[in-house]
Formats: C-alpha cells, structure tokens, sequence
C-alpha cells in the first residue's frame, strides 16, 4: 500500500503542497481529480521522487520512498506514465518497450507475453517507429512500457488527454484487469470525471494544493466533485 501523510512542496516560495494525505491499496484504483494547476502532477512527482518534499512521508509498504532517489523507488515497484506519453519517437515500438528494462535485474529483460494480450496492437507494431504511432497508440504503448516493469504501483497521468473515444474505453478496460489482479495498487490523476468514477474504488479532489474532498466512490457526492472539476 502506498501511504502518503502530510505533504507539503515547495517551488521557491511558492506552497505547491499543502498537508496532502492519501492512500493507495493493492487490488484498487485511487483517482486524483481536479482542475488544471491545483498540484496533482506535482503530487505525482513527489511520490515518484522527481519533486523534492519539505516535510511529510511517502511510503510504499515498509519502505520509508522520501529519502530514496527516482531510480531506486521505480527499483521498488513505482512506474509512472507520464501526461503526454512521452515515449521515444525515434525508436521502435520494440525499443521504446526495452527501455524498461533498465531498472530490472538481469534475468528478468524480457516484455512478458501479457502485454500484447492487454494492448494487442502492438504486436503488429513492433518495428514502427513510436512516433509514427497515432496519439491514441502512443498512449497504449506509454502505459504497456511502465508495464514492462512489472511494478506494484502504477501511476497514470492524465492517460485519456486527446485520445479517441474508442481508445479511452480500451484503456479503461485494461486499468480494471490491471486492478483486477489484486498485485498492483494503481494511481489515476485524470480530468475526465466519468472515466475516474467507474474505474475508482476511492478518490480524492484537490484545489490549490489541498486536499477538499475524499472518500470512497461508493459515497461520492458527484455534484460537489463535479463544482471543482468546473472552469
């Protein structure tokens, strides 16, 4: 489980952070929601250890992460999918995959087989260049690289911005099988308020930094959750 107690970030002297608490279990996905500019990338950031944190704890399990460099918490199960892909447009399809490889130890460099079954299309695609891919493709093969990782905790960015329809309910297919697994705790920071509600078990809202709402979907005031999604 990943616990996050009492964050607070700086950028200079701007409070980025305020007191941000929130928990993450196996089995289940935890939405961030809110608009744009209230913190949730750089929530994101901290627990993967890109944004240093002035004071609180991020932990996964036993493991005290707030100390620990980025390389050595994706080491501990952390993958992030980053808001825009960020895939390597020179590479391959193949290639962009192999990259996760580098935090695994040597005998387990290998894309394991559930990976074409979760996102079929890119077995057709493995020799394409990455950038040659649709942004819909793109995103597929963002999410199936972090997979490549075979992490225990998935963080997903905003994984829906400018994707078809019809890829966007492809993706949300695969985030319930990957929560449906039960071995992988998985952290959705999205905007889309109906695509975060029917994969969520728990969610939290954030303005300004804050923490406003949280709570199990189950209990979820829509129309309070919809008034800090709103411009």
């Amino acid at each position: 489980m990943l616990s996050v107690e009492g964050v607070d970030l700086y950028y200079g002297a701007s409070h980025a952070l305020r007191r941000v608490s929130l928990m993450a279990k196996l089995g289940e996905v935890t939405c961030i929601l809110g608009r744009n500019g209230v913190g949730k990338t750089t929530l994101l950031h901290a627990i993967c250890g890109l944004n240093p944190i002035r004071s609180g704890s991020i932990r996964w399990d036993d493991l005290d992460l707030t100390p620990l460099a980025p390389y050595q918490r994706a080491r501990a199960g952390l993958a992030l999918v980053p808001q825009g892909r960020e895939i390597f447009p020179r590479l391959t399809v193949r290639e962009n995959l192999e990259t996760g490889f580098a935090v695994l130890p040597r005998g387990r460099k290998r894309v394991p087989d559930d990976i074409y079954e979760l996102f079929p299309v890119l077995r057709n695609m493995l020799n394409r260049r990455g950038g040659d891919l649709s942004g819909g493709q793109q995103q597929q093969l963002a999410i199936a690289r972090a997979l490549v990782t075979r992490p225990r905790l998935l963080i997903l960015d905003e994984p829906t911005e400018g994707i078809q329809p019809s890829i966007i309910k492809d993706i949300g297919r695969v985030i319930g099988r990957l929560a449906a697994r039960g071995d992988m705790a998985i952290l959705l920071v999205e905007q889309y308020f109906e695509f975060a509600r029917e994969l969520a078990a728990s969610y939290l809202v954030m303005e300004r930094g804050e923490v406003v709402l949280s709570g199990r979907r189950d209990d979820m005031n829509e129309r309070a959750v919809r008034a800090h999604l709103t411009v």
